[in-house]
């Protein structure tokens, strides 16, 4: 079984070569790939699954296309578009998975996440994180007018940009400790994830083996997949 995993597109209106390339993505992939997981942040912004832009109708029916051809496509939500849900993923033929999401391949315990979780130094962010997931927070921002929405993801995309120009780069990173306790707690071989816009592969040293974590690259003037097969695993770029 052939797997690829992407993350951090930042589809977006004013961008339109990014939703070109994921649309192109996935009819490439429809065929050669037997599951797609989308780990958070394929959106920009998300201001709610009845937002009818073009960007949205454009890339929904992109999915459902791929999803009808067979392709199985998973996805985690992202600080970008933590606001999808389930009618989205009806309408396409996704599936919604927890973060973090854990599944077995080839003997081997793999881990799937956004990769905020691990950013555990960037409190500020962290408190806010806390604040926009919960409940009341979310019902009262759906309950809202279209229009409203829109102002309010706006007000606050701009706000996040500007805070993260002033921290300390090292903030916004995983926290090395975190990262390993989380592979410690779990007994996982593998670890996905994106968030930080450093696609690297990074081994750790397991007890009886190499332990390895995989942060996907974002999309810009280039993309990025992580491929897995039964007998390789390549991180690739490509040219948008």
């Amino acid at each position: 079984m052939n797997l690829g995993f992407i993350s951090d597109l930042h589809l977006s209106e004013t961008d339109t070569s990014l939703t070109n390339a994921f649309i192109d993505f996935l009819k490439s992939h429809s065929s050669n790939l037997d599951q797609l997981y989308i780990l958070g942040d394929l959106y920009e912004v998300w201001i709610g699954d009845d937002d009818s832009s073009p960007l949205i109708t454009s890339t929904k029916d992109a999915l459902s296309k791929a999803s009808k051809a067979g392709l199985e496509i998973f996805f985690i939500h992202g600080n970008r578009d933590f606001l999808l849900d389930s009618s989205f993923a009806e309408s396409t033929g996704i599936s919604l998975l927890p973060d973090p999401f854990f599944f077995d391949y080839f003997g081997k315990k793999i881990a799937l996440s956004h990769g905020d979780m691990f950013c555990v130094d960037d409190t500020e962010y962290q408190t806010f994180k806390k604040q926009v997931r919960s409940p009341k927070w979310k019902t009262e921002f759906l309950n809202k007018s279209l229009v409203e929405r829109k102002s309010i993801a706006s007000s606050m995309r701009d706000a996040s940009k500007k805070n993260s120009s002033q921290k300390d780069l090292m903030i916004m990173d995983v926290n090395t400790n975190e990262v390993a306790s989380f592979f410690d707690r779990h007994g996982i071989d593998l670890l996905i994830h994106g968030h930080t816009h450093k696609p690297n592969i990074h081994e750790l040293d397991g007890k009886n083996s190499k332990l390895k974590r995989v942060v996907l690259g974002d999309w810009d003037k280039t993309g990025w997949c992580f491929y897995l097969d039964s007998t390789s695993q390549n991180l690739e770029e490509f040219k948008i």
